[in-house]
């Protein structure tokens, strides 16, 4: 399920773009760009939603943007307010993959040694895989800014 959290977006003479989340306190990243400062929001959101999941805190509801905005209306440093897309965890959903069974039993045996089921296992090799393309989309981000 897709949120969309407002983020103030805070730029200060001679400072990288800063980002806070009013729903989320002590939330915050930076970016020496804005295009950096929102791939490092949303990763920030992604990594705060995931401790609380982990936490058992329930996850709350986005404060409409138009709100927020009104808050922080008179900050001076505040440059704007975004919305930045943050993905809830859903139901699970079953698939059927196919595997070459030398490689599934590497899997059952790596997921065993590390007591997760082979579902587990699966979505975090793919949830890594997934933040090594945020993390090149990144780097890519810093040069195309630095040329």
């Amino acid at each position: 399920m897709l949120r969309y959290y407002a983020a103030v977006i805070h730029k200060e003479a001679d400072s990288d773009y800063g980002v806070s989340f009013p729903d989320f306190p002590g939330c915050v990243t930076a970016g020496e760009t804005q295009s950096e400062a929102l791939v490092m929001a949303k990763e920030a959101l992604a990594l705060q939603i995931e401790g609380l999941i982990e936490d058992g805190v329930t996850i709350p509801a986005p404060t409409p943007v138009d709100a927020v905005q009104a808050a922080v209306l008179h900050d001076t440093d505040v440059a704007y307010v975004t919305l930045v897309e943050a993905a809830l965890p859903g139901p699970a959903k079953r698939v059927n993959i196919t595997i070459e069974e030398a490689t599934l039993d590497e899997i059952d045996t790596a997921a065993a040694s590390m007591g997760l089921s082979r579902s587990a296992f699966l979505t975090n090799a793919a949830r890594d895989k997934l933040d090594g393309l945020l993390a090149r989309r990144l780097n890519a981000s810093r040069k195309d800014s630095a040329a």
